[in-house]
C-alpha cells in the first residue's frame, strides 16, 4: 500500500527547498519523510536531501557553467529531477508552493488554476525574479505530474492581519484602490515563527516580536500576539533592506535622475535594482554574504557593515510600530548562519535592551541574549515547507476525504 503524502516547494532568489511530508489516517499532517536543499554558491550548485530524521540520503556538489540569471532554472530541474525519481512509492495528494504575491485578488492559500496562473502572470512586474521562479515551479510539476492538485501559499497572506495604514502609500487614492498598496513578504517564514514561537518563548511569545527573515532576499516583520502588526517589504520585494542583489530603500528621486539624465530604460532599471545592486553592488564581488565574509576586501566588509547598518535602522521602526520590544527573531538563510552578523545588529541593538551571550551566538542558539537581557534575542530556522504543507492540507481537505 502506498503512503499518502504531501509535496511542498519553497522557490527562492538564490536557493530552491522542498519538504515531503506524511499524511495520517486522519488526514493531518504527519512527519516529515525528506527535505531537499539546492542552491549555489561559489560557482558550485548543490542538492542535499536528508531524511525524516535528518541523515543525509543525497549531497551532490558541481561545477556550474550556467549563467547565474539562469542558475533558479537548473535548481529547479535538478530538484524536480530527484523528487521525481524517489517518490514514486508515495501516494502524493497534493502539491503546495511558496508564491510571494496574491495581489488583491489572492489573499489566502488557493488551488492552482488557469484563473490563478493568469493572475499571477499579470503580476509578475511587482517582483520580477522571485514571482517567476515560483511560476516556474508550479508549471514543472503541472508538467510532471498533470493530474496533481497544486495549491499557491500566498507569502502576501499574513500580513492581511495588520492595520489598513500598515498598507496605505502616499499616492492619490484611485492608484491605491487600484492595488498599488502595501502587501508584504516573506510571510510564510514568519507564519512558521509565529508558529514555533510558543515551545521556546511560552508565554513570551504573545509579546512584542521582531522577525528579521535574513538571506538573498530579506525583510523584518513586527508582530504582536503573533499577528502582523507591520513590516519592511511592502510592493515589489525592492523596499528597506539591502539584499543579494536588491537595493532595499531609494529615493524615488534616483531612478528619475537615472532616467533623464543618464538616459536609462525600464528594463535597465529593472536589471538594475533587482539584479545588480545590493550585497553584490556595494561590494563588487559577490551577492553571497559567505563569500563576503570570506573576503578579506574593504568593499566586503563595507558591504555587510551596510547591511547591519540597516537592519539597525529598521528595527528602530518595527520597534516604534510595537511601542516596544520584547525579542528579537533572526531567521532566514543568514539570520540562522551567519553569527557575526547576528553579534553586530544586537550589538547596535544594546539601546533596546539586548545583551548578546557571544557563546550561544558561536552555536547558533536558539537564544543568543544572556538571561539578564531586557529583551532576549534568538535564532529560530523558519519551516516555511511545513507551513506550506499545512495549507495544502487545509485547501484540498474535502477531495483528500473523498479519496481515502
Amino acid at each position: 500500500m502506498t503512503s499518502p503524502a504531501i509535496l511542498a516547494f519553497n522557490a527562492g532568489s538564490s536557493n530552491l527547498k522542498f519538504g515531503v511530508f506524511a499524511v495520517g489516517r486522519d488526514a493531518t499532517l504527519s512527519r516529515p519523510l525528506c527535505r531537499g536543499l539546492a542552491d549555489y554558491c561559489f560557482g558550485r550548485l548543490r542538492l542535499a536531501v536528508t531524511d525524516g530524521e535528518g541523515r543525509q540520503v543525497t549531497g551532490l556538489t558541481v561545477e556550474s557553467g550556467t549563467p547565474r540569471e539562469l542558475v533558479a532554472r537548473e535548481m529547479l530541474s535538478r530538484a524536480s529531477a530527484w523528487i521525481a525519481e524517489n517518490t514514486r512509492g508515495l501516494k502524493l495528494l497534493g502539491a503546495g508552493h511558496r508564491v510571494v504575491h496574491g495581489g488583491q485578488g489572492f489573499e489566502a492559500s488557493a488551488r492552482v488554476d488557469g484563473r490563478l496562473m493568469d493572475a499571477l502572470d499579470r503580476l509578475l512586474p511587482l517582483d520580477p525574479p522571485g514571482l517567476a521562479q515560483c511560476v516556474d515551479a508550479i508549471r514543472a510539476m503541472q508538467r510532471a505530474r498533470p493530474g496533481l492538485p497544486q495549491v499557491a501559499c500566498f507569502d502576501s497572506a499574513f500580513y492581511r492581519t495588520g492595520p489598513p495604514v500598515a498598507h496605505a502609500v502616499g499616492l492619490p487614492r484611485e492608484i491605491f484602490d487600484a492595488g498599488l498598496q502595501g502587501y508584504g513578504f516573506h510571510g510564510l517564514s514568519c507564519e512558521s515563527i509565529a508558529h514555533a514561537l510558543p515551545a521556546l518563548l511560552e508565554a513570551g511569545a504573545e509579546g512584542r516580536i521582531v522577525v528579521a527573515h535574513l538571506g538573498n532576499e530579506s525583510s523584518m516583520c513586527a508582530m504582536k500576539q503573533r499577528r502582523h502588526v507591520a513590516n519592511t517589504a511592502d510592493f515589489s520585494g525592492l523596499e528597506a533592506l539591502p539584499m543579494g542583489t536588491r537595493c532595499g530603500t531609494l529615493d524615488p528621486g534616483v531612478l528619475l535622475y537615472l532616467m533623464s539624465d543618464r538616459g536609462m530604460s525600464l528594463r535597465d532599471i529593472v536589471q538594475l535594482l533587482y539584479h545588480q545592486s545590493g550585497l553584490l553592488g556595494v561590494s563588487g564581488i559577490s551577492s553571497d554574504v559567505r563569500e563576503l565574509l570570506q573576503s578579506s576586501s574593504p568593499e566586503a566588509a563595507e558591504a555587510i557593515e551596510f547591511l547591519v547598518y540597516r537592519v539597525g535602522r529598521e528595527l528602530g521602526s518595527m520597534a516604534a510600530a510595537l511601542q516596544g520590544l520584547d525579542a528579537l527573531v533572526f531567521t532566514g538563510g543568514i539570520g540562522e548562519h551567519a553569527a557575526s552578523v547576528r553579534a553586530a545588529v544586537c550589538r547596535d541593538a544594546g539601546w533596546l535592551g539586548i545583551t548578546l551571550d557571544e557563546a550561544a551566538n558561536l552555536q547558533h542558539g536558539p537564544r543568543i541574549s544572556t538571561p539578564q537581557s531586557a529583551v532576549s534575542a534568538w535564532v529560530i530556522p523558519a519551516d516555511e515547507e511545513f507551513i506550506i504543507a499545512r495549507h495544502v492540507l487545509d485547501v484540498l481537505r474535502d477531495e483528500i476525504a473523498q479519496t481515502a
